[in-house]
């Protein structure tokens, strides 16, 4: 699917306002109700837009420390790759996974309530996890911006 200007300003919005009304988006991107309405709609089918949902506070909900995690497997053999990453993905703190190029082979974003939690979390999970040599922790101090929404 060719994504046109007017798919631009309705993800655009939507990225901004998930929860805004057909009517209001509508308005706002200069088309009348049932045709903004058909538009995402075609959107969701064509899994352009994937899910919508609630990004919550991480303070509010006792997760304010996020750690950042390179990890150095023993091995790059596809089966300790594909171990790792089904495994992973059983990690409830961890919120994001990356396969990298570099110094390390994961990236992971992992969120604690503090330190001690985390601790707690490298010792249950991360340094259980198949395959891993090495795991390296960077925390964040303080977040300086943080955006869901992709450029389009």
């Amino acid at each position: 699917m060719k994504i046109d200007e007017t798919d631009r300003r309705i993800l655009n919005c939507l990225q901004r306002a998930g929860r805004i009304s057909n009517a209001d988006l509508a308005e706002k991107v200069n088309l009348s109700p049932s045709a903004c309405h058909r538009r995402v709609q075609q959107l969701e089918k064509k899994k352009i837009i994937k899910d919508y949902v609630a990004l919550l506070d991480a303070r509010e909900v006792d997760r304010k420390t996020t750690v950042f995690v390179q990890i150095t497997l023993s091995s790059q053999a596809d089966d300790v790759l594909d171990a790792f990453e089904r495994e992973v993905k059983l990690i409830p703190d961890v919120l994001e996974c990356h396969l990298m190029a570099g110094t390390s082979d994961y990236t992971l974003k992992v969120v604690a309530s503090d330190t001690e939690d985390f601790a707690r979390i490298h010792r249950r999970y991360l340094s259980r996890l198949p395959g891993v040599a090495q795991l390296r922790s960077n925390f964040a101090l303080r977040t300086v911006f943080k955006t869901t929404a992709l450029p389009i």
